[in-house]
């Protein structure tokens, strides 16, 4: 039985369902999953077949808690199956300035720590007004109206693709058992 730890950052409250739908998942084809808070839990990566991180983008940057754990565990991480799956609204705009700053934002993060993940995966997350304060409500209302995301303040937007979240997962998990396999030594039988 592989065994997988997913290690994510939130703000909100929404990594921390798109966590539990990757683990659910990864559950469901038979792995052994830890999901752990990044800056609640000092997991070591090297008890663990394969890891993957998650975590928002938030004013251009990923939380202090994640950058800190994968900069103090980059060499373990580095030496097993890992993805990276960057939440953003910014996924949905389609525009190239936008795409490309998206991108700086993962390489800073990669850059910073010293991590090579296997597979980075974008998402799309989402809008939660009706959580956030009046200023970041505000904020987010101008970003959502630039990029033609919810404006109505007064209600949620859920904007994250459940299914391809798991068929990422699906393919991350064939992926740690490959690599397995491929790393047993082979045994001629008799």
């Amino acid at each position: 039985m592989t065994r997988i730890l997913v290690l994510y950052g939130t703000t909100d409250g929404h990594t921390a369902r798109i966590a539990d739908t990757i683990a659910h998942t990864l559950r469901a084809r038979g792995a052994s999953v830890e999901v752990q808070q990044a800056g609640r839990t000092d997991d070591r990566p090297e008890g663990y077949d394969g890891v993957i991180v998650a975590a928002p983008v938030r004013a251009g940057r990923y939380q202090k808690s994640v950058r800190h754990w994968v900069r103090r565990h980059a060499e373990a991480l580095n030496q097993r199956t890992t993805a990276f799956v960057s939440v953003s609204l910014g996924v949905l705009q389609h525009d190239a300035a936008v795409d490309s700053a998206l991108r700086a934002i993962v390489d800073g993060l990669l850059s910073e720590t010293g991590w090579r993940p296997t597979i980075i995966k974008p998402v799309a997350g989402a809008l939660l007004y009706t959580r956030y304060s009046w200023f970041v409500r505000r904020m987010m209302r101008r970003i959502a109206a630039k990029a033609g995301g919810g404006t109505d303040t007064t209600r949620d937007y859920e904007y994250t693709d459940w299914p391809d979240l798991r068929r990422f997962t699906e393919q991350f998990a064939l992926l740690v058992v490959q690599r397995l396999a491929a790393s047993m030594p082979y045994r001629a039988s008799a």
